[in-house]
């Protein structure tokens, strides 16, 4: 006799988006171990991508382009609405999720705070960074602006409610990657299965 008790659907997507500013294709598994290969275009940007993924046990592979000899801005922001998108998709209806999530995470001198919560209610709070980081080129290309242009668009595609504070920090690209770390490791937390919940961990019975 067959059974499909304790069978779960495997928590993976993949997403393209084609735009006269970008071409995207995006693969994750929230299930993973942190395997990742990502291309951009914009260098400082894969090596955030990739502390995100190893940091919140998601595989990912990203393959994107953009009018980088413009701005970096729209292929970086393209790529953060496409990974939300997919989080997304790869939640399913949320059950049996830890729901919530919170990290703090140093590098050297910074440290960084993150707190994530799968509401299906996009919010972001994002403090603390230094006067002028918003300002400042990261490997030549990246601007620290775009740190929270990219959680914005991971929290408002994904249905994240998310708080990253950075605590402290010298160096633009400490701060930069302790943050990632932070929302990783919050994330990781947050979507991990919960063997003690049953069904959707909501009060209202959806997320």
């Amino acid at each position: 006799m067959s059974s499909t008790v304790g069978i779960i659907a495997p928590r993976v997507a993949r997403l393209q988006r084609e735009t006269s500013e970008s071409s995207i294709d995006l693969s994750l598994n929230l299930d993973g171990s942190g395997v990742s290969d990502i291309h951009t275009s914009v260098p400082f940007y894969d090596h955030l991508l990739t502390a995100f993924a190893k940091h919140s046990l998601t595989d990912l592979t990203v393959r994107a382009s953009g009018d980088i000899e413009i701005d970096v801005h729209h292929t970086v922001e393209d790529v953060g609405i496409v990974l939300g998108q997919a989080i997304r998709q790869a939640l399913g209806d949320k059950s049996g999720i830890s729901r919530y999530g919170d990290a703090l995470v140093p590098l050297d001198e910074a440290l960084a705070q993150a707190v994530v919560d799968i509401s299906g209610r996009p919010y972001l709070v994002h403090t603390g960074e230094p006067a002028g980081f918003e300002f400042h080129l990261i490997g030549g290309h990246f601007t620290g602006s775009m740190v929270r242009h990219v959680f914005e668009a991971i929290t408002f595609h994904a249905g994240l409610t998310v708080h990253v504070t950075v605590l402290g920090g010298r160096d633009p690209h400490h701060i930069a990657e302790a943050e990632f770390k932070a929302f990783a490791r919050a994330f990781r937390l947050a979507k991990a299965l919960d063997p003690f919940v049953q069904g959707i961990p909501s009060t209202k019975g959806a997320l």
